[in-house]
């Protein structure tokens, strides 16, 4: 039971699965949505300047369909007039398709956002195998596009039904017209119902654009293995990252304990803590942390101090107040200058007294100046 659960597709998809697939040109897209923006674009751009275009239309007619007697003549003529002609009709012309590429850049991008990747016009010896071309002529997804063409003709059918009822009477009148304001309203009414019937492509698209979004969520759905897989190629083997990890903590471990026999002083907790000290007049600022650990380790840092002759002193509040403040390779905080330089001083007078040329220091005292913020 637990293996056919992860086989199911229960898991929301991951944003890597969702960046690959765009990647893949493999997106939540209507076709219906884009033609619906492309064909009401082309309507209001007609409603627009479809006058401009239509007069500078007549002029070129006019102009082309006239001759006199310098043109039968001038071997130009036809040249001149046809630059004429498209320096008039261009201007309305450009509008017109400025207005329909917007609309269709922002029909085809509005759902989906933009996205351009060369992956979908590669060549790919899949596309060549017949079974998977059949499997999606016969598939789910045929089907809905089948009921989809259906549902268009009979929206677009109706909607052209009622605007040709509504309108009958006006399209009859067109044919009684024979001057060119006529022609303006005639362009202007069908305009109007071109518009209307482009229209009738909204109710499409308001159905086909949620129904794509959902689709594509459901495929882009993963099963819990796939998740789990996933994780482990983009994030690494959880087993493999734990054992790097062991193996970064016992270099580091080996480094702090080469540095322990330069250090100064080893101040302890005494069991629990224990923090390694160093500090060079002129190189260092403060003194710096070298090494530090807790129980097992305290104990082996104790005794590596031990084993060089490095002093280790009792301080149990320094010792914690160190531990939990500065990090290793880390000068210590301005804060715990007094107190750590008390212990540092009282180092330097032992280690003179042991040479006999100096007297026995006092005992270091139990109370050191450390900040009520620093106590651990």
């Amino acid at each position: 039971m637990a293996a056919d659960t992860d086989m199911e597709k229960t898991e929301d998809p991951t944003s890597k699965k969702l960046e690959d697939a765009a990647k893949k040109g493999n997106i939540a897209r209507s076709k219906e949505l884009g033609t619906a923006f492309v064909l009401m674009g082309s309507s209001l751009g007609l409603l627009i300047f479809g006058s401009e275009l239509a007069n500078t239309t007549l002029q070129v007619c006019r102009r082309l369909l006239s001759l006199d007697a310098k043109d039968m003549f001038e071997t130009n003529s036809m040249f001149t007039a046809m630059g004429a002609a498209l320096s008039t009709v261009m201007p309305p012309l450009l509008k017109l398709f400025a207005v329909i590429v917007i609309a269709a850049f922002v029909g085809n991008t509005l759902l989906g956002g933009y996205n351009f990747t060369w992956y979908g016009a590669s060549f790919r010896p899949e596309k060549m195998n017949p079974m998977s071309g059949l499997k999606r002529m016969f598939g789910l997804q045929s089907l809905v596009e089948l009921l989809k063409s259906i549902l268009k003709v009979a929206v677009v059918a109706g909607c052209a039904y009622m605007i040709l009822n509504i309108f009958f009477d006006d399209i009859m009148a067109l044919s009684l017209m024979n001057d060119f304001d006529d022609m303006s309203d005639a362009l202007y009414l069908l305009g109007w119902m071109f518009f209307a019937l482009c229209a009738s492509m909204i109710i499409i698209a308001v159905v086909d654009a949620p129904y794509q979004s959902w689709n594509h969520h459901k495929q882009m759905m993963m099963t819990k293995q796939e998740v789990k897989d996933e994780y482990k190629n983009s994030e690494g083997n959880p087993e493999i990252k734990g054992r790097i990890r062991r193996m970064q903590i016992q270099m580091s471990r080996r480094r702090m304990m080469q540095a322990v026999p330069t250090a100064d002083v080893v101040v302890t907790n005494p069991t629990h803590y224990s923090v390694a000290l160093k500090y060079e007049q002129g190189k260092h600022r403060a003194p710096v942390v070298v090494a530090k650990g807790v129980d097992e380790v305290a104990l082996y840092i104790r005794q590596i101090a031990d084993a060089n002759k490095v002093p280790i002193v009792q301080s149990p509040a320094l010792a914690r107040s160190i531990y939990f403040t500065t990090e290793i390779d880390h000068p210590i905080p301005d804060q715990l200058f007094a107190a750590v330089a008390q212990v540092l001083a009282y180092v330097f007078q032992l280690k003179v007294y042991k040479r006999g040329k100096g007297q026995k220091p006092r005992p270091l005292a139990k109370d050191l100046p450390i900040p009520e913020g620093y106590r651990h």
